[in-house]
């Protein structure tokens, strides 16, 4: 069954009139009967009464048509949704970033945008980075904001944006809180608040603990770092974690002294995946701002 058989056959059905059918088509009569004669052949039965030379839509063609309605008025309505979708000017972004960015730089970012284009909406996903790589690979998300990976199994196209600083943070109380830098050897001992395995900020932090021959002791694993930052300040621990997003309320963040430490983050979309003209707007906008910025 072709696609335009539908087409051919509700028209005729409306009209039950094989030359005015025709013309409406633009079709010649033995094309759109030929046509016709081909769906009632795949249907296993006859969808009109022919009487003479006019023709009657039977109660199996009643049942047709009704259906028939159904599916092209869904097709149309796709139609439309995908037009919508695609429109540069009142198209959807589907976009993720990581929780850390939620608080400034994504409304900011957002809100900018839409200054512009009011009219864009947005789909937003916010995750640690391998879990939005899934979400990418998935087609759920266009683009997202994300740490750079260290390997991905997802043919990405990767495009840096900024580094941010991986600071020490400490309760308020700590003998070192008010201290200017801090070497890593000297909190060797201290128990640590990490993110769980699997998340980039972690794979960041034991890197660094493995080049230095120290085996931290952990003694929470969370999924956020505004999570972890409040055992900090609870007195449970101290951390490693990035400027981003940071509620400095009840904990102090000490620079690290000796190599930086720091986290890439920037834009990642699937290599050879369709962009959405909205979300390619969105991309220049934002390759911009940080372009005329600079840092976040």
């Amino acid at each position: 069954m072709e696609w335009q058989q539908l087409e051919y056959f509700q028209t005729l059905a409306r009209m039950q009139h094989v030359t005015r059918a025709a013309e409406a088509l633009s079709l010649s009569q033995p094309a759109l009967s030929r046509s016709i004669a081909r769906l009632e052949e795949e249907l296993g039965v006859p969808l009109f009464d022919r009487q003479g030379r006019t023709i009657v839509l039977n109660r199996y063609g009643r049942l047709f048509l009704n259906r028939t309605d159904r599916i092209l008025a869904e097709y149309k309505l796709a139609k439309q949704e995908l037009s919508d979708l695609i429109d540069p000017d009142s198209g959807e972004v589907a976009l993720g970033f990581l929780h850390t960015l939620s608080t400034g730089i994504i409304p900011d970012l957002i809100g900018g945008f839409r200054a512009g284009f009011p009219a864009v909406r947005f789909q937003l996903i916010q995750n640690h980075s391998y879990s939005l790589l899934e979400h990418l690979h998935a087609g759920e998300l266009d683009i997202c904001l994300i740490s750079q990976p260290s390997e991905t199994r997802f043919p990405i196209r990767w495009t840096p944006l900024w580094s941010e600083e991986i600071l020490v943070v400490l309760p308020l109380g700590h003998p070192l809180a008010g201290a200017g830098s801090i070497q890593l050897q000297e909190i060797a001992d201290e128990p640590f608040i990490f993110l769980k395995k699997g998340y980039a900020l972690r794979e960041l932090t034991d890197r660094l603990f493995e080049q230095a021959g120290i085996h931290p002791r952990i003694t929470f694993e969370g999924e956020e770092s505004a999570t972890a930052a409040g055992l900090v300040a609870a007195g449970l621990g101290i951390s490693l974690l990035p400027r981003a997003g940071l509620d400095h309320s009840g904990v102090a963040c000490i620079r690290l002294a000796g190599p930086p430490c720091e986290r890439t983050v920037g834009f990642a979309e699937l290599e050879g995946r369709f962009l959405p003209p909205a979300a390619e707007r969105f991309k220049a906008y934002v390759l911009g701002y940080f372009g005329r910025l600079g840092s976040p």
